[in-house]
């Protein structure tokens, strides 16, 4: 096996041999990386092989990625694949295709190379290391294909950095092992769904049903029987809490943790990747025999989506003392109160109160998260520190005009509400385009009993901003209502708008954003700091003690909320050490 001491101390041309086969057919990746050494980590030389890449020209990155065989392609067939290619193929079962799947693939690979004009390219070792089927290939490959060229080419170079990544692995002996178990995990609790959405094999665990109960039954068990948490419970509102003691039982604790909840036909690492990684953090402390000089909590917080109810932070909420009693009577779409649901749950009510935390029993709170968006990908980079959680600002709202026949209504005596929804939706687009961190989205609109030859008379929309800043964020949602209520002066319409969430922006207290930045140094990664655009249960917790936050890339181009979120082990074991090393730094730093 290689060692880090060993490429370092190698003379150039030498690098370049050990390295051989890590990008396919392509050294002068490695030719070029050697001036970068000396390595300390394997991380910070895979992220050198990846810069080398990105700094490369177009043309050079079109050159790697022809330099790949297709999959199930002509090399293949007539055996002349590399060693490690051989392998990659036969792991995902491309040797053992039917005739219907050699086929197919066939047919992917010429329309592919049609389009696009470069083979495609896809792990197929993939997230685990494992090997994907050629069920999971094959739907991948056909998915691509819609993609704009420039975006595919991106993703052919991801993938291909995902390969090296795994031969990599493979010729130092690195084994991703924490990583591996957070995957494993979440993997288990994606078998949990609600039903109508796991009929189709999609994932959606939403407030107190029969699946998030289960999700809690799950991690309250791993807690106690694999990580050798202290104490182990499920409170009031149904979260999740798991204590493991310090040397001093007296000593002030340490909060994390996130949500478990999903959005409908989600992801499985939203949320949940920021209550596994600490648990894994417990289990090795557990396992060494190790007691931290300050408390560890973890809490897998029960609601954070606002899928169910219309009221959201359910689980962080009753932590800061900020649960509204008042939710207890807002129904869901099956007219369920919110207070039949947690008597159901078998949860008391009455303890609801008891939940709030005393902040001056805590160090602060510390989250980490899938990054939800494409920038850690475009840098290539597994880590990234959050410097503030952006503030937000939700709206429900209503155009109301006059419902007429399309075919006999002239177009200057319509009121037409679903043109007025769409003029206001295209002033948010260009008023947030035009000041850096801040977004407005327009993401559900519906005319109500709509039809194709009628002028819509009614149009309901949801509004959605945020921004670095609460000022900046106040600002932009003034100037769009007041252009709505332009827009609908000038088409002779009413509205309707109500605001049903209004949270603050949460900047990362300065002490502890430092500490993630020196666990991301000490991975040999440089530091990337950034906003958060979504929210997260840290900006509740923000309200009453210091956080900070750590992000980590998804694949996929970062997507989240959606089936397509994803992650690796080793982008996972990097997180998992992060969080280990932010524990040690801790522990050293108090008296």
């Amino acid at each position: 096996m290689l060692t880090l001491d060993q490429i370092n101390a190698a003379a150039a041309d030498e690098f370049v041999t050990l390295l051989d086969g890590s990008y396919e057919h392509s050294p002068w990746i490695a030719q070029r990386a050697a001036a970068f050494r000396p390595f300390a980590s394997l991380a910070q030389l895979k992220l050198a092989l990846a810069g080398v890449v990105r700094e490369a020209g177009r043309e050079a990155q079109l050159a790697l990625v022809r330099a790949h065989p297709e999959l199930a392609g002509k090399a293949m067939v007539s055996k002349t694949l590399t060693t490690e290619s051989t392998d990659e193929q036969g792991k995902a079962g491309l040797t053992e295709c039917n005739a219907a799947e050699f086929t197919r693939l066939q047919q992917l690979n010429t329309e592919y190379n049609a389009k696009f004009g470069f083979p495609f390219i896809l792990a197929v070792r993939g997230p685990r290391g494992l090997g994907l089927n050629r069920t999971e290939i094959i739907a991948t490959f056909a998915r691509r294909l819609d993609h704009h060229p420039d975006f595919e080419l991106a993703e052919c170079l991801r993938n291909i950095h995902r390969i090296a990544e795994i031969r990599l692995d493979d010729k130092f002996g690195h084994s991703p092992d924490r990583g591996n178990q957070v995957w494993d995990w979440a993997e288990q609790l994606a078998v949990h769904s609600d039903p109508g959405y796991a009929e189709r094999g999609e994932l959606t665990v939403t407030y107190l049903t029969d699946a998030h109960r289960a999700c809690a039954q799950q991690l309250a068990s791993w807690m106690r029987v694999d990580c050798g948490f202290d104490e182990v419970s499920i409170d009031a509102v149904g979260n999740v809490v798991g204590l493991y003691h310090g040397s001093d039982p007296q000593a002030k604790k340490l909060l994390t943790g996130s949500h478990f909840d999903t959005v409908r036909n989600g992801g499985k690492y939203d949320g949940r990747l920021g209550i596994l990684v600490p648990m894994v953090c417990v289990r090795e402390l557990h396992r060494q025999g190790r007691r931290l000089p300050f408390g560890f909590e973890v809490v897998a917080f029960a609601e954070e989506e606002g899928q169910r109810y219309k009221a959201v932070f359910l689980g962080s909420g009753a932590l800061t003392g900020h649960f509204d009693m008042a939710w207890l009577d807002q129904k869901d779409a099956q007219g369920i109160p919110m207070r039949e649901a947690m008597q159901h749950a078998g949860l008391c009510i009455d303890d609801i109160p008891t939940l709030q935390r005393n902040p001056t029993d805590y160090l602060g709170f510390v989250e980490v998260h899938i990054e939800q968006g494409p920038v850690l990908n475009l840098l290539d980079l597994p880590l990234g520190i959050v410097t503030s959680i952006n503030g937000s600002l939700r709206y429900a709202g209503e155009i109301v005009g006059m419902a007429s026949h399309a075919g006999t209504t002239p177009m200057d005596q319509r009121r037409d509400a679903a043109t007025a929804a769409a003029e206001l939706a295209l002033f948010a687009e260009r008023r947030a385009g035009a000041e850096p961190h801040l977004v407005a989205t327009m993401g559900m609109l519906e005319v109500p009993n709509g039809s194709i030859n009628v002028v819509p008379g009614r149009c309901k929309f949801s509004l959605d901003i945020r921004a670095t800043t609460d000022a900046v964020r106040d600002q932009c949602a003034a100037e769009v209502r007041h252009e709505l209520q332009q827009i609908c002066a000038r088409r002779g319409l009413h509205y309707r708008l109500e605001e049903t969430m209004r949270s603050a922006a949460a900047p990362s207290a300065p002490v502890w954003q430092q500490r993630w930045e020196q666990a991301v140094q000490a991975m040999g990664l440089p530091l990337y700091r950034m906003p958060s655009g979504a929210g997260h249960d840290a900006m509740k917790l923000h309200e009453v003690m210091p956080q900070a936050m750590l992000f980590m890339r998804g694949l996929n181009a970062g997507i989240s909320h959606n089936p397509l979120e994803s992650i690796t082990n080793d982008d996972t074991e990097l997180c998992v050490r992060a969080f280990l090393h932010l524990l040690d730094q801790l522990a050293l730093e108090l008296p």
